[in-house]
């Protein structure tokens, strides 16, 4: 997949479109529920460089909670990362990493 929006396409049409969102308690996707790094693990990263401006280069994590929930987080490479309510870049360092390739996770 070739595009941050193809891949969100493609979770929410298997509805793991969560979004993961940092807090200052962990992770959220709204549910009251509050992930730290080892209730998580990174499944797939999807790269994405922006053509004319670095401004528009990102990352997609896309993560599985222990509880079975699959969803994912965006963040803007390097100097442009936009959390700050929280140590992003702290905070996924921490989350195991389990990659699985895109039929594991989607199929055919």
């Amino acid at each position: 997949m070739t595009t941050l929006s193809q891949v969100i396409e493609k979770l929410r049409l298997k509805r793991q479109d969560n979004e993961f969102l940092p807090t200052q308690e962990g992770f959220s996707i709204g549910n009251g529920k509050f992930y730290q790094p080892r209730d998580l693990k990174i499944i797939k990263t999807y790269r994405f460089e922006g053509e004319s401006d670095p401004a528009d280069s990102s990352i997609l994590y896309l993560i599985e909670g222990n509880d079975g929930t699959i969803g994912y987080s965006v963040d803007s490479y390097g100097a442009f990362s936009n959390h700050d309510d929280m140590n992003y870049d702290d905070f996924i360092r921490k989350v195991p990493v389990e990659e699985r390739d895109e039929q594991q996770i989607f199929g055919s």
